[in-house]
């Protein structure tokens, strides 16, 4: 006999999350999502070990995201499910296997294989985030959320930075070593510190992907904020996909190590998460859902000029990380006021937009940067913040109902 999916469960109704625990799940959040960035800084250095070009090695992060959309689609939705507590750390040995692996790659074409598994794996990360959001009350959920989405953006911040100083140091081949060990540790963590739950929905599996689809064909904010993840999340990509070539260059010619330090200039993107969540909590996300689409486009400028200034470099990527987080921060923060008891799904169906508008950006980057340097990416990073300008002004003219007011 079937329960219903729409009750949620006891974890839900008696628990709520206190500040070890949200710490706990930021960081663990940044610690799973890293291993989506690893590579970016390492690119040319793995262009070179293999002879092989740019857009070619640029598949290696088209594929991990691409791996990433497509457990967003299809393992997300079991934190609706199955007990989270399991099924997480069972994600991670898996991840665990996939970067193993990755680092005995002996071809560029296995490596990018590869990378489309750990991409998969790291959806665990998103399994997490709905749980904080599920343990919150209702007047702090935004701020909550920002708070472990600042965790897991300083992941990917550090991400960067450490592949970066440990393949100077050492080689790429270490990093993937390195971080399969982090995997394999952090799964043993969560299965001992994540909270325990009690009965989930009873729903087939063919049940539950059918209600996410069904979720996304309902709820007009789901869309809309979907497209605007989808757009953000492009525009970064098309950056950070080209970057390690660029600064590999002259005038440049930066190794790994000092590439991966910028990943640090995006810092101020991570503490911008927690203001955006408070934001949404106060309903003023018509304003900066504008005014984060507004600095995508508008960073691009200075990103332009550092290619030949360093500290034009350094403002344009602070300013793209600022709108890009602070719009995926603000998103998420309205799309949880969405269905309570199906958390997970909604995740699903907007993080699979948000990855999707990455892998694009990331696969048109890389030959973008091929035919027409950098000035190019900058002309194509730009105009998808555009883009995202223009889908603001159609929120102030047709505004969708968000949960609270429908």
């Amino acid at each position: 006999m079937q329960s219903n999916p729409s009750a949620p469960d006891d974890l839900s109704r008696s628990s709520f999350i206190g500040r070890r625990l949200t710490i706990m799940l930021a960081v663990a959040c940044g610690a799973v999502v890293a291993n989506l960035y690893y590579a970016q800084p390492l690119l040319h250095t793995i262009a070179r070990s293999f002879h092989a070009g740019s857009g070619t090695t640029g598949l290696i992060v088209t594929f991990s995201q691409i791996g990433y959309a497509i457990g967003l689609a299809l393992i997300l939705p079991l934190g609706d499910l199955l007990n989270r507590r399991r099924l997480v750390p069972t994600i991670l040995f898996g991840t665990a296997a996939a970067l193993a692996l990755s680092s005995v790659a002996p071809d560029i074409g296995v490596l990018i294989a590869l990378a489309l598994f750990v991409g998969l794996g790291s959806v665990a990360a998103q399994i997490l985030v709905p749980l904080a959001a599920e343990l919150a009350r209702d007047g702090e959920r935004g701020k909550v959320v920002g708070r472990v989405m600042s965790g897991l953006l300083m992941g990917i911040l550090l991400a960067r930075t450490l592949s970066g100083l440990v393949a100077g140091a050492t080689s790429w081949r270490v990093v993937y070593i390195a971080a399969a060990a982090l995997a394999i540790g952090l799964a043993i963590v969560l299965a001992r510190s994540l909270p325990a739950e009690h009965e989930r929905p009873r729903l087939h599996y063919g049940a539950l992907l059918r209600s996410t689809a069904s979720l996304f064909g309902s709820e007009p904010l789901l869309r809309r904020r979907g497209a605007y993840g989808a757009l953000g999340f492009a525009a970064f990509s098309v950056l950070w996909t080209t970057i390690a070539f660029m600064l590999s260059g002259p005038p440049y010619h930066y190794g790994a190590s000092v590439i991966g330090l910028f990943g640090l200039v995006g810092a101020a993107g991570a503490l911008c998460a927690m203001f955006a969540g408070r934001f949404v909590d106060r309903g003023w996300h018509p304003y900066t859902t504008a005014l984060f689409s507004f600095g995508i486009v508008v960073s691009f400028f200075p990103i332009w000029l550092g290619r030949h200034s360093l500290a034009w470099l350094i403002v344009g990527i602070t300013v793209l990380d600022l709108g890009v987080q602070g719009l995926h921060v603000t998103n998420q923060g309205l799309i949880y006021t969405l269905a309570p008891h199906a958390r997970s799904r909604v995740n699903s169906s907007y993080m699979v937009c948000f990855f999707i508008g990455g892998a694009v950006g990331s696969s048109i980057a890389g030959f973008v940067y091929d035919a027409g340097g950098w000035a190019a990416v900058c002309v194509l990073g730009a105009s998808i913040g555009a883009v995202a300008m223009v889908v603001s002004g159609f929120d102030r003219l047709w505004p969708v109902p968000s949960a609270r007011s429908s």
